[in-house]
């Protein structure tokens, strides 16, 4: 569920004292019945506290207003979805207007990548060779050109937060292992020391990795009504899997505290890919073993079920300091076998990959 912007003032308005008014009353869940996701370009922005009050719209100055006392910010994003990319660069610029002392801080680039990032801040380079030699995603201008032109225009830092794509890769083909093989100067590049611990973040890429005993996430019945198997226990693939993930998170985790702790005082604003930071958990509980007294908050997106008529439900309510409601998007296949080639081009495309850097 997520947050629209745009001439819905007046209804939020009225939403807002709805809520209250109902909030008084004891209730655990508002519906929003205010403004709608009209298309792909909308979104709504909620105050839930992380489920700690009501759902309450909120404007991006609201927000603002909320998240300039924080110390990280999280937005998390829905990759290439136009409402979600709009807010984050409409909250950053509201951010900075009440902070001047701010980072941005990247997950889509990758820290051997950092010298490229200041070159084109400090006009060393144009775009073009910017773009190309930091390996810039491909939506990049459409998405992410917005911000970073922002950052540049501001003179504000950019931190290069994520591990190498293909270290990321190798690590899932070999696990952890991976990195004796490394040079000193390539395991730089990704955290020193990653948390592969059991709790709620590896159940939940568990079961978004398998719903099915070869990745550890399925749990079986003999027949209806029957009490739940155990949990296969995941498969060394899964596993291996689970290490590459944290990759990510424990780099783009040890990227923002390395820079807070040579940059004392500085705000950072963080953007990554919705699981990296939904329910605090992720790249936010990692950075928070490496920096326990900081104040973190979570912009977390979230696909309305009615657009017409978005609200937040309790468990979605608990996924961030705000929820952005969006519109979902188009199914990305029209049925399984889609699905199942799609996955089939990625795993071939995978195993090409040589671990020799």
């Amino acid at each position: 569920m997520k947050t629209i912007k745009g001439p819905y003032f007046v209804a939020a308005a009225l939403t807002m004292m709805l809520a209250v008014m109902l909030a008084a009353c004891g209730t655990t869940s508002v519906p929003f019945m205010g403004p709608r996701l009209p298309d792909l370009t909308s979104y709504l922005l909620m105050r839930t506290d992380a489920g700690a009050r009501a759902p309450t719209p909120a404007s991006v100055d609201d927000a603002a207003d909320v998240l300039a006392g924080f110390d990280v910010i999280f937005i998390g994003e829905a990759h290439e979805h136009p409402g979600s990319h709009l807010a984050e660069m409409s909250l950053l610029r509201a951010i900075y207007t009440r902070a001047r002392n701010l980072t941005l801080s990247m997950e889509q680039f990758e820290r051997d990548v950092q010298p490229v990032v200041d070159d084109y801040l400090a006009d060393k380079i144009g775009e073009a060779p910017f773009m190309r030699n930091a390996r810039a995603w491909g939506n990049y201008s459409t998405s992410y050109r917005p911000l970073v032109e922002f950052a540049k225009e501001h003179k504000l830092p950019v931190v290069a937060a994520n591990a190498p794509e293909k270290i990321v890769r190798c690590v899932g083909k070999e696990g952890e292992a991976f990195f004796a093989r490394l040079k000193p100067e390539q395991r730089a590049w990704a955290a020193a020391t990653l948390n592969l611990q059991d709790g709620p973040y590896k159940d939940k890429f568990m079961g978004f990795a398998g719903g099915d005993a070869g990745h550890g996430g399925e749990e079986t019945t003999d027949k209806p009504g029957d009490k739940p198997a155990p949990r296969k226990p995941p498969s060394e693939t899964a596993i291996r899997s689970f290490a590459a993930q944290v990759t990510r998170d424990d780099t783009m985790a040890e990227s923002i505290a390395q820079h807070l702790q040579k940059n004392p005082g500085r705000k950072v604003v963080h953007i990554d890919g919705s699981f990296h930071s939904e329910s605090f958990l992720g790249t936010v509980e990692r950075l928070k073993l490496r920096m326990p007294n900081l104040k973190i908050a979570v912009v977390n997106p979230e696909f309305a079920e009615d657009p017409l008529h978005p609200k937040v439900a309790p468990d979605d309510a608990k996924t961030g300091t705000f929820v952005l409601l969006l519109r979902e998007l188009p199914e990305f296949y029209a049925n399984e076998q889609e699905m199942r080639d799609a996955i089939k081009r990625q795993l071939e495309a995978r195993a090409k990959t040589t671990c020799e850097l």
